[in-house]
C-alpha cells in the first residue's frame, strides 16, 4: 500500500533542470500549450515527466499531502525517455504528454488496477482498457493511477468523497474534521483525478462517472470535465459500477483541452456495444469561438412562482444563488436566450420502484441507523458487472466475485471497513444475472422519468440547446438518460450544508444536453469560459517550475 510520505511541509519552488529553461506554471499550463512546447522543442517528454514527478513528491507525498496519486507507473520515466525525439503530430497528438488514470481503469502493464480496495491490492489486468490503448496510440505517457472513492462510491452509505481503504483520503487544500475527513470534500468518486489536475500534478487526467463522479469533483476543484453520452467513450476494461450509466471522461483545466482529449478517446469499440450508435464530429475543437453561444436557447430549470417544483434552484444556498445569477447575466450578455421554466415534475421526481431501502450501518455517518435509498439499477448492475470484470479482466488476485470482496473486507474489517459496506451487502442479495422484474422495471422507469418525461420533454417544449445547472445538481437526471454534461468553472462559494465556515472553494456550472450533443455543449461552455475566466488554481501550490528542453 502506497502511503503519502509526510515530510517537509514548505511549499518551496521546484526546479526540474536549470539550463535553457522553458518556464512552465503547471497549475496554469494548458494541454495545448504543453503540446506546443513539446512540438517546438522547448520541452522533452523526459523533462516534462520529471517536472510532474517532482510536483507529486512535493505536494502529493509531502507538503499538503494531497494524496491524489495512488501509485506511480514504474515505467513512466523509461517511456518518456523513449519519446524524447518524438514530437506531437496529427497521428501522435499526445506524444510525451503525462496523463493520470483513475484507479478503476485497467492497464495491462505493471500497474495494479484496484478501485481503491484493499481486497484488490496488487490485482492487475489482462490488458489495457480500450481508452488506455487509444491514449497509448496517441503516444501519451501514462504517469500513474489516481486515488478515488472506493469502488466509485458504491461500497458504503455516506462514505466521504475521495476515501478508499487502499489509498486513504484524497485531500483538497482545506481543513479536516476530527475524523480526518475534509470539511470541504474534494468531490467524488473521481477525486484524485480532479485534485491532481487542479494542483498541476499532470497535464490532464481521465476519470469515470455513473452519476456525478466527474461533475462533482470538477466543480469542487475548479476544472472542466465532459461527462459524455453513454457510448461516446468505450467502457471496456473499466472496473464498473452500473453499465447503464457508466462512462469515462477527461479532467482538464480548459474546455479546449477537454475537446482535445475527446478527439483521442471517442471511438467505436466492438468490446462495448454502447459505442455502436456513436455520433461524433471529426474534430471536437472545431467551432470553439467566443461568440459560439449567440442565439443559443439555454434552459434554467427554475420557476419561483412554482416553488414546490423548483427543485434545482429553489433551495440553493445564497452564495450559490449569487454565482448562478452572475452566470445567467453573463450568458445573456454574450447572446444566449435564457428560458426560465421548471423541469416537469414527472421528470425530476423519479419513477416508482427506482430506489431500494438499505439500512445505514456506517459507524461515522451522522445518519447511522436510518434508511438510505440508493438506485435499484446501481445495486443490481453492480453485482452483475463487477463479477464479469473480476472474471474477464482481473489477474493476480484470488478475488473473483463481489461475495469475495465482502468476505475479505469482513476478515480485515479494521482496515477495510472504516465506513462499512452496506451497498455491497445489498447488491450481493440480488441474483447477479439481471433477470429480476424489479430491476427491469426500475431501469425502464429511470428512462421514462429522466429521459422521456424529463430532459426530452423539457428541451422539446422550450426548444432548448442546453440546460444549465449549478454544480452537480443536475447530474442524476442527465446520467439516468445517458445524456452528456459539461462542467466549467463558474465562481466561488464558502461554507457547508452543516453550517461550518470554510475558505472559498470553486463552484462549477454545468451545461447538459441531448445524446451526442457534446460538440454543441463544448462550444457553449467555451464561450462562457472565455467571457468569465473564472478558474483559479488552489492556493499555496502556485510555485513556478522550470524544465529544460
Amino acid at each position: 500500500m502506497d502511503q503519502p510520505i509526510r515530510g517537509d511541509a514548505r511549499l518551496a519552488p521546484i526546479v526540474a533542470g536549470t539550463e535553457g529553461p522553458a518556464a512552465l506554471a503547471p497549475e496554469h499550463a494548458l494541454l495545448s500549450e504543453i503540446v506546443d512546447a513539446l512540438s517546438g522543442g522547448q520541452l522533452t517528454a523526459t523533462s516534462l515527466a520529471e517536472l510532474y514527478l517532482a510536483r507529486i513528491e512535493a505536494y502529493d507525498r509531502n507538503g499538503p499531502a494531497l494524496n491524489s496519486v495512488r501509485a506511480l507507473n514504474p515505467d513512466a520515466r523509461a517511456i518518456a525517455a523513449e519519446l524524447d525525439d518524438i514530437k506531437p503530430s496529427v497521428g501522435r497528438p499526445l506524444a510525451g504528454v503525462p496523463i493520470l488514470l483513475k484507479d478503476n481503469i485497467a492497464t495491462g502493464d505493471k500497474q495494479p488496477t484496484t478501485a481503491g480496495s484493499l481486497a484488490l491490492e496488487g490485482a492487475r489486468a489482462r490488458d489495457d482498457a480500450t481508452l488506455v490503448k487509444l491514449l497509448r496510440d496517441a503516444v501519451a505517457v501514462i504517469l500513474g493511477k489516481a486515488n478515488l472513492t472506493e469502488f466509485a462510491n458504491m461500497l458504503a452509505v455516506d462514505m466521504p468523497s475521495g476515501y478508499s481503504s487502499l489509498g486513504g483520503q484524497v485531500n483538497a487544500p482545506a481543513l479536516a474534521d476530527e475524523h480526518g475527513i475534509p470539511v470541504v470534500q474534494p468531490g467524488g468518486s473521481s477525486s484524485g483525478s480532479a485534485v491532481a489536475v487542479a494542483a498541476g500534478l499532470c497535464a490532464a487526467s481521465i476519470g469515470t462517472e455513473t452519476s456525478g463522479s466527474l461533475l462533482f469533483p470538477a466543480s469542487q476543484n475548479g476544472l472542466v470535465t465532459v461527462k459524455p453520452t453513454v457510448g461516446l467513450i468505450s467502457r471496456a476494461g473499466i472496473l464498473p459500477l452500473a453499465h447503464s450509466q457508466d462512462t469515462a471522461g477527461p479532467m482538464t483545466r480548459t474546455v479546449r483541452d477537454a475537446a482535445l482529449l475527446l478527439n483521442v478517446l471517442a471511438a467505436r469499440d466492438p468490446l462495448d456495444p454502447a459505442t455502436r450508435k456513436q455520433r461524433r464530429p471529426v474534430d471536437f475543437t472545431a467551432g470553439l469561438t467566443a461568440d459560439a453561444i449567440k442565439g443559443a436557447r439555454i434552459g434554467v430549470p427554475s420557476d419561483p412562482a412554482d416553488p414546490l417544483n423548483d427543485c434545482y434552484y429553489g433551495k440553493l444556498p445564497p452564495d450559490w444563488v449569487k454565482v448562478m445569477t452572475e452566470t445567467i447575466k453573463v450568458l445573456e450578455n454574450i447572446g444566449a436566450v435564457i428560458v426560465r421554466a421548471n423541469m416537469p415534475t414527472l421528470g425530476w421526481i423519479g419513477g416508482p420502484g427506482t430506489t431500494m431501502a438499505v439500512l445505514n450501518r456506517n459507524p461515522l455517518s451522522v445518519h447511522k441507523g436510518t434508511i438510505a435509498r440508493p438506485p435499484v439499477v446501481f445495486l443490481y448492475e453492480l453485482k452483475h458487472d463487477l463479477n464479469l470484470y473480476l472474471r474477464d479482466w482481473a489477474t493476480g488476485t484470488d478475488i473473483k466475485t463481489i461475495s469475495d470482496v465482502i468476505a475479505f473486507n469482513e476478515a480485515n474489517a479494521g482496515k477495510a471497513l472504516r465506513f462499512g459496506q452496506d451497498h455491497f451487502l445489498a447488491a450481493d442479495l440480488t441474483r447477479g444475472d439481471l433477470s429480476e422484474r424489479e430491476y427491469k422495471s426500475a431501469r425502464a422507469m429511470d428512462l421514462l422519468s429522466a429521459k422521456t418525461r424529463g430532459m426530452d420533454a423539457y428541451m422539446n417544449q422550450h426548444k432548448l440547446d442546453a440546460v444549465l445547472f449549478a454544480g452537480a445538481t443536475g447530474a442524476a437526471i442527465a446520467a439516468k438518460a445517458g445524456y452528456p454534461s459539461i462542467m466549467v468553472p463558474g465562481g466561488f462559494v464558502s461554507g457547508t450544508t452543516e453550517g461550518k465556515d470554510t475558505p472559498d472553494y470553486p463552484l462549477g456550472v454545468a451545461f447538459a444536453g441531448r445524446a451526442w450533443s457534446e460538440h454543441k455543449l463544448l462550444r457553449l461552455a467555451y464561450a462562457f469560459e472565455q467571457a468569465t475566466r473564472a478558474r483559479k488554481p488552489p492556493p499555496g501550490l502556485n510555485s513556478q517550475l522550470a524544465a529544460r528542453p
